[in-house]
């Protein structure tokens, strides 16, 4: 089999993902970073999800974006919660999230990259979908046909061996209920899974934050419980 390295952040839509290039037939070596954020629940989650779905291998990478700041997930900058049921739409708004990490993808990507070409890989999955690329610039289309044209060029194995990276993003056109929907039927446990932007109470989701509202929607949009919750 491929291999092939998936951006494993712990979270429904990276677990959907790394579930999806397992059958694609793909030996999928995961990468997680702790990069700084306020909250390594995350990380246990990743940890378990690797260990769940057998993947192939799990690499940690030790980073540190709190010294850029500018994300209220690296820095003291206030998650934003919301009332129950009220809306979340990122489309009605083109402000950025205060969620939103200053080119956190560009730099896991090109992490990825590097551990790609150590294990001779062609193919990279990240978790993009058409919830967050409304609100997040790193997540759009155009986003990543731009980072794969660049990954075709700067490589030792694209230049020599004409090896061509391709960045998947199977999710980029689904919505979180079309996500779900997917993860369920590759049997994925989403009880093992972690999105929420500001846990509380040791490591428990808050419920409030855009995440979670989203998340939980998604869930109940299906007859389903959040099995988180």
């Amino acid at each position: 089999m491929a291999n092939c390295v998936v951006l494993l952040s712990g979270g429904l839509d990276s677990t959907t993902v790394a579930a999806f290039a397992m059958s694609q037939g793909f030996d999928v070596h995961a990468l997680s970073f702790n990069y700084g954020q306020r909250h390594l629940v995350e990380l246990d989650a990743a940890r378990r999800v690797a260990r769940e779905l057998g993947l192939h291998s799990h690499v940690v990478c030790d980073i540190d974006l709190r010294v850029f700041g500018g994300s209220a997930l690296t820095a003291s900058i206030d998650v934003p919660h919301r009332q129950s049921g009220e809306a979340v739409d990122f489309g009605a708004s083109k402000e950025i999230p205060v969620t939103y990490v200053p080119a956190r993808n560009t730099i896991f990507l090109s992490f990825a990259l590097a551990l790609a070409e150590t294990i001779s890989a062609s193919d990279i999955f990240i978790g993009a979908n058409s919830i967050d690329y409304s609100g997040y610039p790193d997540c759009r289309p155009e986003y990543l046909a731009a980072f794969e044209a660049m990954a075709n060029l700067a490589t030792k194995a694209s230049v020599e061996k004409g090896q061509k990276t391709t960045i998947h993003a199977p999710l980029l056109t689904l919505t979180k209920v079309g996500i779900i929907e997917l993860g369920l039927s590759l049997g994925v446990d989403y009880s093992i899974t972690h999105s929420c932007y500001d846990p509380v109470d040791f490591n428990k989701p808050c419920g409030s934050c855009d995440s979670c509202l989203i998340r939980m929607g998604a869930f109940e949009s299906l007859g389903m419980v959040d099995p988180l919750f």
